[in-house]
């Protein structure tokens, strides 16, 4: 029999696994149960039906939280020149060309996001192999292949959160901290589950949003009454 650890035990006291909870009452259940000694990440996960092997089934894209992740996100751009400069002078921890390239093949992987410049990305496309299952490949689609370097910057700070589908149909993601205020983790909740929504694929048949949870780092996952992500729910 598998023991289960008192700390867990009491997490999931007064929960039910069956039910789905309306958003805001699952919000507040979390952050009463984020007793961890750091600040733990709210995390959701939606269940999609949708097969991402099949090219007009894949879900990707970007949200951006209008109350941030609650993380320090450390940002790597590929540029030359004036684009370089400007990275620079937008906040960008890493800026580069192939002495960054030389850099990553060796190992050394210093940055949460990455972003690059059109004309680089023959270059970075090297690294596909090192980058693409870190989930850092730069990719026009979530604006991080972009001339406008210093908005990418300033929305990867801000609370932008890419996603994509897995194998399974599963899309997940940090939405905030459990310090955060329930109302601000309601409004990100609400505006990603809305991204993914408006990301829906022309592929997709039947039931698109199937089932949503979230959890802490260290906490259960409750599930979500679907019906009460709207805002006027």
């Amino acid at each position: 029999m598998v023991k289960i650890a008192k700390r867990v035990e009491k997490s999931r006291a007064g929960l039910s696994r069956t039910k789905a909870y309306a958003l805001d009452e699952a919000v507040k259940l979390i952050k009463d149960r984020a007793n961890a000694k750091f600040d733990e990440t709210v995390e959701i996960a939606m269940n999609l039906g949708v097969d991402p092997r099949h090219a007009d089934q894949m879900v990707r894209g970007v949200c951006n939280l209008p109350n941030g992740t609650g993380k320090t996100l450390r940002v790597a751009v590929f540029a030359r020149g004036a684009k370089a400069d400007e990275a620079r002078e937008a906040g960008a921890d890493i800026v580069g060309a192939e002495d960054l390239v030389a850099t990553i093949q060796g190992g050394t992987i210093e940055f949460d996001r990455c972003i690059a410049t059109p004309d680089l990305m023959p270059l970075v496309g090297r690294l596909g192999k090192i980058l693409g299952p870190r989930g850092l490949m730069p990719n026009p689609r979530v604006g991080t292949v972009t001339q406008d370097v210093s908005k990418a910057i300033k929305d990867a700070k801000g609370g932008a959160v890419e996603f994509r589908a897995e194998k399974a149909g599963i899309v997940h993601a940090g939405v905030g901290k459990a310090s955060f205020t329930t109302e601000a983790l309601i409004a990100n909740i609400r505006a990603f589950a809305d991204s993914v929504n408006r990301a829906k694929p022309t592929g997709a048949k039947g039931t698109y949003l199937e089932k949503m949870s979230i959890s802490s780092t260290m906490g259960p996952g409750i599930k979500i009454d679907l019906t009460s992500l709207s805002a006027g729910a």
